[in-house]
């Protein structure tokens, strides 16, 4: 079964944002309800209790429509739905006959002093909600003012000739302008703050796609420069071959040794091209993650320190640092992240900590990045290719939850033969590291080719 409010919990911040918004604007109608028809109700009740009735009831169906009104135009302002012109209509033509029917209970309706407070708190709180109603469905907000101003006026002229005097109108008005300005500033600001939280929301998914594409645009250009020459020239002298084989021509074979030392010599540059974008230096992704995080508005702390690792130890850690700030942007609500880099017992030791996970996720065992599968994970791609980099040197990642919201991942990679580790630091034994151990399988003896080229760059 599932957990009381974990709608709530399964919502985005905006959605959460958004449903705040929503039963604000139906608690307006509650407010209207409460601080003006059972007050009136009470007075009115006093003097004809059926009239007392008739004023509640009309309050009541104020405040309903008011309440659907401001639903249907939040709506509008999302671009959900078309923009609610009849219901807008209807909330004026509603305030002004029950500002109307108000006015003539207090000059023309049973005498006393009750009922004309109760008919005057009706006559003023009506238009200043309805004001803010249909503000709230003005396209222009610059245009909010004529309308609030335009429904302050008419309230002074309408009063007037219905039997109000002159400086009781005029009163009227100024409680209407001031009334209706702040419900009307009210709903209008609360529907800015709404489109500005949804337009951070997106600006954070643009910028992370952005970063992706741009890399996706570097790693093409260098490949680009890397292979476009080689293979024009490749495709230029194997035509040339071809054209010297048919007519018996020894240099041909000369012309495919050279094609064959411009393939491996394209396949070194791009191992080199690759061995650059998937190696990444330690240092730099810490740094480079906190700083991400911190302008995500998240409290990220970093511990420890990647000085003397090995190459490959720093470039299989910098992929867990990148691919775990990844997780922590687009998946959860995280508020605090902690980083801890440590060297123990010969392995070094990667830890990242955030808070935010969302209920459903931990009770299906999938954090923020997948689900676990024993000491493994399952779930999402980015981490099982994590892990898959990892066990190639060696290494091991664990992924879950760690608590109560929160989220942890683990990755664990053994220094090199020849490398200690301290509290200070890493040191390396003869200057630099030993080879990760799919690089040392390569290792030994070179074969070499009929050119003169090792058979490892040719067949890797």
């Amino acid at each position: 079964m599932r957990k009381p409010g974990g709608w709530w919990r399964r919502k985005s911040t905006p959605a959460k944002v958004e449903t705040y918004t929503r039963w604000s604007f139906h608690f307006f109608g509650l407010i209207e309800l409460t601080a003006i028809g059972l007050p009136a109700f009470g007075q009115a009740d006093q003097v004809e209790p059926r009239l007392a009735l008739l004023l509640f009831l009309l309050v009541a169906a104020h405040a309903a429509l008011c309440a659907v009104t401001a639903s249907r135009a939040l709506d509008w302002t999302r671009g959900r739905r078309e923009r609610p012109v009849r219901l807008l209509w209807g909330v004026g033509a509603v305030t002004a006959v029950i500002a109307i029917a108000a006015i003539l209970l207090t000059q023309h309706g049973p005498g006393g002093k009750d009922m004309q407070t109760a008919a005057g708190q009706v006559f003023g709180g009506v238009l200043c909600f309805g004001a803010g109603i249909i503000a709230l469905g003005v396209p222009n907000r610059r245009r909010v003012f004529a309308v609030v101003g335009g429904v302050a006026v008419g309230a002074g002229l309408v009063s007037f000739p219905l039997g109000i005097p002159g400086p009781a109108a005029l009163v009227a008005a100024v409680a209407v302008l001031a009334g209706g300005g702040f419900v009307a500033f009210t709903y209008v600001f609360s529907v800015w703050l709404l489109n500005a939280v949804y337009e951070l929301d997106e600006a954070r998914e643009t910028r992370a796609r952005l970063a992706v594409a741009e890399e996706r645009l570097r790693f093409g250009r260098d490949l680009h420069d890397v292979m476009g020459r080689n293979l024009a020239v490749i495709a230029l002298k194997s035509e040339l071959a071809v054209q010297l084989a048919q007519r018996g021509r020894p240099e041909a074979v000369a012309q495919m040794v050279e094609v064959q030392r411009l393939a491996q010599e394209s396949q070194r540059e791009v191992r080199e091209v690759v061995r650059g974008y998937r190696e990444a230096d330690l240092g730099t992704e810490l740094a480079g993650a906190q700083g991400v995080l911190e302008a995500a508005g998240i409290d990220c702390t970093v511990t420890g320190s990647a000085a003397g690792l090995p190459v490959a130890v720093q470039s299989a850690l910098g992929w867990a640092v990148r691919e775990a700030a990844t997780n922590v942007l687009r998946h959860g609500d995280a508020r605090t992240c902690a980083v801890e880099l440590r060297v123990a017992q010969g392995r070094v030791v990667l830890s990242v900590e955030n808070d935010g996970v969302p209920q459903e996720r931990q009770r299906l065992g999938g954090g923020v990045g997948g689900g676990r599968d024993g000491g493994g994970i399952r779930g999402g791609s980015g981490l099982a290719g994590l892990r898959e980099r990892l066990t190639e040197i060696g290494g091991t990642l664990r992924a879950g939850p760690a608590g109560r919201g929160t989220f942890r991942l683990v990755a664990e990679v053994p220094l090199p033969s020849g490398v200690a580790g301290g509290d200070g630091g890493v040191a390396v034994a003869d200057g630099e590291a030993a080879p990760a151990p799919a690089e040392a399988a390569l290792s030994g003896p070179a074969l070499t080719s009929s050119v003169g080229h090792p058979v490892s760059e040719v067949t890797s």
